[in-house]
């Protein structure tokens, strides 16, 4: 069970900068979220992309010319696949420290979370709460492939390694974060899911996405974090708005017609609580980054908040019940536009906090 938490409308960031320093990547981070600050991806190494970053670990990884994949043909694997299962029922069962196990993140492939941890170890109080992440099990199933190049979602037993590797790491980094006495957040960064119900995945089924879900989302909730589901592009909202996590993370600045086309769900969730982690903020086109300002952004927040007020929610019951982000992690932008994007996610919500807070 998820604890409750109160959003209040405070300024959140999607995981990625355009930076080459993690020291640096925690400087920004703080200097704009300091309530709820994460760690940082850095992109521009090629270890901490969607998927290398999380990949270690997995039975029969293989990197060759370095291009990483599953070697289910080696005559070690099915070796390797029974010392998984025995690491994962060690850690579940606590009968090995996490923290020395396969599940465990390293500096080479996480250096942003230790930069963070120690970070949070100088400040002289706890922040309101702490955010992780991990990449979503469906984006992580379908970008890591077999060495036939075949994704190992399409594998039932691989796609069970992918849930429990995923898992334990997300559970390692809420132990790791929870000693700082603040909540934590884990999200699943979901830019797969875009793909949902297209002929790409065509085979893939609700059940499947739900149960993917559900595995993760179940191991952060046992640890005592909320759960948060990141899609940086149009979706099936209600795959989220049904699912057991606690805050939906989307593009609103692109795509929040596209999340109304599910009323009914949207009320369900607000009803329950949950939390919209509101992307009102561009970061897919430079030219909308230039031309929006803390004002224009507030006004239109504003705007679709009409919606939900249709549904039955005043501005500030939607604001308590919303995080004010970035549409997206800003990795991929020049440094001076992802250091705009940074602001305006701020001055946003301290406008909105001051004026329905």
């Amino acid at each position: 069970m998820a604890p409750t938490f109160s959003a209040n409308g405070l300024p959140l960031l999607i995981g990625s900068l355009p930076l080459y320093d993690h020291t640096e990547g925690v400087k920004l981070v703080f200097e704009y979220t300091p309530e709820i600050p994460l760690w940082v991806q850095l992109p521009a190494f090629r270890e901490e992309g969607m998927i290398a970053q999380f990949q270690p670990g997995f039975p029969g990884l293989t990197v060759k010319a370095e291009k990483s994949f599953v070697d289910t043909s080696n005559p070690s694997f099915d070796n390797d696949i029974l010392g998984f299962y025995e690491d994962f029922m060690a850690v579940s069962e606590n009968k090995e420290d996490i923290n020395h196990s396969r599940f465990a993140m390293d500096r080479e492939t996480a250096g942003g979370f230790f930069a963070f941890t120690e970070h949070l170890r100088s400040l002289p109080r706890r922040p309101t709460a702490v955010k992780g992440q991990i990449t979503g099990p469906v984006t992580f199933g379908l970008g890591l492939c077999d060495q036939n190049g075949k994704a190992v979602f399409y594998d039932d037993q691989l796609r069970d390694v992918v849930l429990k590797l995923l898992a334990q790491k997300a559970r390692w980094q809420v132990k790791m974060l929870s000693e700082f006495g603040s909540p934590t957040i884990i999200f699943l960064d979901e830019p797969a899911l875009a793909g949902f119900g297209s002929s790409a995945m065509i085979s893939v089924s609700r059940e499947e996405v739900a149960a993917c879900f559900g595995e993760i989302i179940g191991t952060a909730h046992d640890e005592g974090a909320l759960a948060g589901i990141h899609v940086c592009a149009n979706a099936d909202w209600s795959l989220i708005l049904e699912s057991e996590a606690d805050v939906l993370s989307f593009d609103a600045y692109s795509f929040f017609d596209k999340l109304m086309l599910y009323p009914d769900q949207v009320k369900r969730f607000m009803e329950s609580g949950k939390i919209l982690a509101w992307g009102i903020v561009p970061t897919l086109n430079s030219d909308d980054i230039e031309k929006e300002t803390a004002e224009s952004l507030v006004a239109r927040w504003e705007a679709q908040s009409v919606a939900l007020e249709a549904l039955g929610f005043d501005k500030s019951a939607i604001l308590a019940q919303t995080f004010i982000t970035p549409a997206c992690g800003t990795g991929s932008l020049p440094l001076g536009l992802a250091t705009k994007v940074l602001a305006l996610t701020r001055q946003v919500s301290d406008t909105l906090r001051k004026k329905y807070g």
